[in-house]
């Protein structure tokens, strides 16, 4: 059959299902108008491309012809990336997760020809989704009001459930206290991070205890985020070839990784690791490893033509998930020779019966090499020998809030470790995204090859991208950056901005859903209210705006009850907490003038200040004493008379 709608789609992801049997649409008005013309249900699929069940429900089901007769015979069939549409997946999201009690990927979901869910639920194999579509087509013919009925039941459900959350008091150092302590009662004292398996890169989590052990020398605070990163370092979740961090690990250990690799998840660890090689010499050599090799991961694998960075890597090579990465010991030793693939073989734990699947292993560094050098050169041949074998397919859809989370990332590495060639890649990427998502001055969600998608940004991609841009301007002094961002955040404030001072997640010229999606919490990424709220206090210390900081304080009270309930799902918000409460403190470096070179030692001096501390390096509005290189530190909008001396400056706290 001739290539469905899905052919001149913007996402990967859909256009793997471009030669389904399957008659897909794109969501929107005409798939739901379809519907009603032929008065039938709709069947609404979710995933995204790197999803390792997404792929194979659709070589089990999508591919085969009798899944496609069934589905185009009765219904209207509406695939969607939820990458590109995070509103329609949170809001069935949310469906799915009250009928069924969990979620994930794919996500099923059959609705009325006016979008209300009737059924939901994940993955189904070929012959449970046949027999779904029997059953739901023949009670569609038969008793479509009981069907109708129950779904509008469960839409006003969701909408009673949903209503906004309400503000609680300001969170104070004490409750940032609580929260430490309650992380600790759930960190694994063993292997790192937080709770059982499945186990996930806590980044946000790591990034507010690193703030809070500098604001309070709070020692438990700052031994869970080192020895978390260092677990996860050492680790089969870390690519100890290529560099990069996957998805997460299936055990407690960090053993065996789900292998897709996300930018957004790759970009906030390497601010926290840039941050933890800062705070902890200790942990300097191996979280300074990890961000350089990190770094060489994204330019290596992520940049695209257009100069910004792709979305993910998929966890499946040709089907098989992990074939890329995993290793047995013969193999090993084809690549390295008898005696070095011996050597290697035990440093990186690959046994003969392997850690993984089939007799292979994944790769672990757990103790660093007696020789480095010649570690260097084996991994060298180890990664050009696993760049012959077949790759991982590329999501190369270019999504705003994780290439802002990248920006800000290089951003502040760049500058930390004094890697300026860092800093441009990130104004790169910034410029592309400014010049190719804003349309009629409205920004978007993604693009792919330059072509910019329909769907609209969300809250999340307004807070990432002016935090990018934020970072930007903290490690040039350029205030065009500065300018940019805060454009961005008063657009946000009219299109997400509630009448109580909160945020919602979706503009006020989006799409009505049947359920509007909630705007609470972080989960794998910064969650959209959280977001802007950290922007907007950064941009208020940095621009010395009060109403900034005003606002951001407000919009993090809505924040404040789950951060004290929960705060493995509020790390964000308590981030901002963290930077709010102590200032935030701004450190800010006039230019380096003609004596200079930019390793000054006011610039060394600032590189040494604590975790959570905005150092504005160049910034021309800051005052030179005697035509020198100076430096002035303010907290909030207060600042110290400008100083040369560079031990004037905060080194180890943000008290």
């Amino acid at each position: 059959m001739a290539r469905n709608r899905l052919a001149a789609s913007t996402s990967p992801y859909l256009l793997q299902h471009a030669d389904n049997p399957v008659d897909w649409w794109e969501w929107g008005e005409d798939a739901f108008a379809q519907a009603r013309r032929r008065d039938v249900p709709v069947l609404l699929s979710v995933g995204y491309a790197a999803c390792h069940w997404c792929h194979v429900m659709a070589h089990e089901s999508f591919e085969d012809e009798e899944v496609g007769a069934a589905v185009n015979a009765d219904f209207v069939a509406v695939k969607v990336d939820r990458e590109e549409r995070p509103d329609v997946d949170a809001a069935y999201m949310a469906v799915t997760t009250a009928l069924t009690g969990h979620g994930g990927w794919p996500m099923t979901c059959l609705l009325t020809p006016e979008g209300e869910p009737f059924w939901a639920g994940t993955y189904l194999p070929r012959a449970q989704l046949l027999q779904l579509l029997s059953g739901a087509a023949r009670a569609w013919a038969e008793d479509r009001g009981r069907l109708r009925e129950g779904g509008a039941q469960i839409v006003e459900a969701l909408r009673q459930a949903s209503a906004p959350a309400v503000a609680g008091d300001a969170l104070a150092a004490e409750d940032l206290a609580a929260a430490t302590r309650a992380l600790a009662a759930e960190h694994d004292h063993q292997w790192g991070g937080f709770g059982g398996a499945p186990k996930f890169p806590p980044s946000m989590v790591l990034a507010f205890l690193l703030r809070h052990a500098a604001r309070t020398g709070d020692g438990t605070a700052l031994s869970m985020v080192s020895s978390t990163c260092e677990a996860m370092a050492r680790s089969g979740t870390y690519d100890q070839l290529g560099g990069g961090f996957a998805r997460y690990a299936v055990d407690r250990a960090w053993v065996v990784p789900h292998f897709e690799k996300m930018l957004y998840d790759n970009a906030l660890l390497l601010g926290v690791y840039a941050d933890l090689a800062r705070a902890d010499p200790s942990a300097r050599p191996w979280a300074e490893r990890v961000v350089r090799e990190t770094v060489g991961w994204l330019l290596q694998e992520m940049w695209t033509e257009q100069q910004a960075f792709a979305s993910s890597l998929d966890a499946d090579t040709d089907g098989v998930e992990g074939r890329t990465y995993v290793w047995t010991p013969e193999e090993l030793h084809l690549a390295l020779g008898e005696e070095d693939g011996a050597r290697a073989a035990a440093l990186l734990g690959v046994t003969p019966g392997g850690t993984f699947e089939h007799g292979t292993s994944t790769l672990q560094l757990r103790s660093d090499p007696e020789d480095p050098a010649w570690w260097e050169g084996a991994r060298e041949r180890l990664l050009l020998h696993r760049t012959l074998r077949p790759q991982p397919a590329r999501d190369d859809k270019v999504v705003t809030a994780w290439n802002g989370l990248a920006v800000a990332a290089l951003a502040h590495a760049g500058w930390v470790l004094d890697e300026p060639d860092w800093v441009d890649v990130a104004a790169r990427c910034a410029r592309f995204v400014l010049d190719t998502h804003v349309v009629d001055g409205r920004l978007r969600r993604s693009s792919r090859d330059g072509r910019v998608g329909t769907a609209l940004a969300v809250a999340e991609d307004h807070g990432d991208l002016a935090d990018g841009l934020l970072a930007l301007h903290r490690a040039t002094g350029d205030p065009s950056w500065l300018e940019e961002a805060g454009s961005l955040l008063d657009r946000a404030i009219d299109l997400f901005g509630q009448p109580d001072g909160t945020f919602a997640a979706t503009g006020h010229d989006a799409e009505t859903l049947v359920v509007r999606p909630r705007a609470e919490g972080d989960n794998a990424e910064p969650g959209g209210p959280s977001a802007l709220v950290v922007a907007l206090a950064r941009r208020g210390a940095q621009a010395g705006d009060p109403a900034s900081l005003d606002r951001a304080g407000t919009a993090l009270r809505a924040m404040a009850t789950l951060a004290r309930q929960a705060p493995r799902f509020a790390g964000w918000a308590l981030v901002a907490a963290e930077e709010l409460l102590a200032g935030p403190v701004v450190v800010r470096l006039s230019p380096a003038g003609d004596g200079t070179d930019g390793k000054d030692e006011l610039a060394a001096a600032a590189r040494h200040t604590s975790v959570g501390v905005l150092v504005v390096d160049g910034d021309p509005a800051t005052p030179a004493p005697g035509g020198r290189r100076g430096a002035m530190v303010c907290r909030g909008t207060v600042c110290d008379l400008p100083t040369t001396n560079a031990e004037d400056l905060p080194r180890a706290r943000l008290r």
